[in-house]
């Protein structure tokens, strides 16, 4: 398993955060289980090295290769810090145990909607954050509320990525 991740700073810090799947390595193919081909069901994820000081974590997952251009697959907000992980098949509920909310996709549905490319390689991103306050939005916000909420607030990121054909 290959991990990925990306430094952010904010006050001086410098983490290295990471997220890793056990389902797929960083820039290798999804498997078909997680696509619109497959079972559509959300892959397992793990993080570590949680910055100090965070409050709760978002996810979002999308795709920048889609012909209208970024495509939403999936928002997760206020996932509590203890969590370093999601299994798989994560509910298309908006809110989930521990606080956890979920937004909406560009299918217009809440939860996970997996890879559906029209044609092509597609690459998706798997994108968490670490943030020193919990995003005031309901259950059901999009990732544009959620990239406004966060601003000022992220303490870390770090991203996997996946590619799907069809």
């Amino acid at each position: 398993m290959e991990r990925a991740g990306s430094v952010l700073e904010k006050g001086g810090l410098n983490m290295k955060m990471e997220i890793t799947s056990e389902a797929f390595n960083d820039g290798g193919p999804i498997p078909l289980k997680y696509t619109c081909d497959g079972d559509d069901i959300s892959p397992p994820l793990e993080w570590a090295n949680i910055p100090e000081g965070t409050q709760t974590l978002a996810l979002v997952c999308d795709d920048p290769d889609a012909p209208m251009g970024i495509w939403v697959h999936w928002v997760l907000y206020n996932i509590p810090p203890h969590l370093n992980r999601l299994p798989e098949h994560i509910p298309p509920e908006k809110e989930l145990e521990n606080g956890i909310c979920q937004g909406m996709s560009d299918f217009k549905k809440i939860g996970y909607g997996g890879p559906c490319p029209p044609s092509g390689t597609h690459r998706y991103f798997f994108k968490i954050y670490a943030l020193d306050s919990k995003l005031d939005l309901p259950p059901g916000a999009t990732k544009a509320h959620v990239t406004i909420a966060m601003e000022g607030h992220v303490l870390g990121q770090a991203h996997l990525m996946g590619t799907y054909m069809r």
